[in-house]
């Protein structure tokens, strides 16, 4: 276990932390799943924004957390990685 996953695993047990953490899961998800879907198309983010007409930097935004994407620019992200976007609620 490194320092990191030893440290997080101590603030988890802060019911405060935890329940901070549980809260940004969403957008978390969101976060990773635009990461994964590039990356598994091979695509670098100049690539990805040249095929959308989304700046490189708005893709970096979100990429790390810093802009929330509307329904539409996540459209745009999967149509250009030729993946269809799918929304649910579980």
């Amino acid at each position: 276990m490194t320092n990191y996953e030893k440290y997080f695993a101590e603030q988890m047990k802060n019911e405060e932390f935890c329940k901070k953490y549980e809260d940004l899961e969403p957008e978390l998800a969101v976060v990773q799943a635009i990461i994964n879907a590039r990356q598994t198309t091979g695509l670098t983010q100049k690539e990805l924004s040249d095929r959308t007409g989304i700046a490189q930097s708005d893709i970096s935004r979100l990429e790390h957390g810093n802009a929330n994407p509307s329904i539409k620019t996540l459209q745009r992200l999967a149509t250009a990685m030729g993946k269809h976007l799918k929304i649910a609620f579980v």
